[in-house]
């Protein structure tokens, strides 16, 4: 099980820097890019997401959060 995390540059190279791969995003279309690519690869079971770039795509981030599909979505300030 991997983690993946998506966000601003400075949490992508924090999480980056433990060997957490994860994707910058910057607008609305990076974010639902940087989403299905982490929903795509089975081996991710925690995906990491800011608050900020969750809000680029809420109702998205929102029918996973709620689910019982994998991965499991943490939402961080």
């Amino acid at each position: 099980m991997k983690y993946f995390v998506i966000g601003d540059e400075d949490t992508v190279l924090g999480f980056g820097m433990v060997g957490v791969d994860g994707r910058v995003v910057r607008n609305a279309d990076e974010a639902a890019a940087a989403f299905d690519a982490a929903r795509a690869d089975r081996d991710t079971g925690i995906l990491v997401i800011t608050e900020r770039a969750a809000s680029f795509i809420r109702p998205r981030v929102d029918a996973l959060l709620f689910s019982d599909n994998f991965p499991l979505v943490v939402e961080i300030p």
